[in-house]
């Protein structure tokens, strides 16, 4: 477990568990946003699906992690980029899928940009999501 690791669980107000160590490490190592099947393939020989689950769904109720779809409609999530000791954030930036190596990330720099919604709608969250190819795999210009 990295320093990092258990400060960053702590600061969250979480108890540092060896499944939550875990997860969060694999976030920080890929730096990308993840599916449960990923984490599962990941840590299979520590922890099964349920657990990691419980800690995907701790995770988003403290604002560790945010929820991404991407172009199949599965859910993948992403490390947020935040100190907690900011009140609120939000998640409605742009997130950018590689058609050559199918990573997701999120491009917090690029705000989503604030709609009126017809009269009787009410907007709970909002997504983009942006595919092409990254620029890991982007042939150099």
């Amino acid at each position: 477990m990295t320093l990092k690791t258990a400060e960053i669980l702590k600061e969250n107000n979480l108890r540092v568990t060896s499944c939550r160590r875990d997860v969060l490490d694999t976030f920080l190592g890929r730096q990308v946003a993840l599916s449960h099947s990923d984490l599962e393939e990941a840590l299979k020989e520590n922890f099964d699906r349920v657990t990691i689950y419980r800690t995907l769904k701790t995770f988003l109720e403290n604002d560790l992690i945010h929820k991404v779809l991407d172009d199949t409609g599965a859910a993948k999530y992403a490390l947020c980029n935040h100190s907690p000791a900011l009140p609120h954030h939000d998640h409605e930036h742009v997130h950018f899928k590689c058609e050559v190596c199918g990573d997701t990330n999120c491009l917090e720099e690029i705000a989503l940009p604030k709609l009126n919604l017809p009269k009787g709608y009410k907007s709970r969250e909002m997504s983009l999501l942006i595919q092409g190819t990254c620029k890991n795999c982007s042939p150099a210009d």
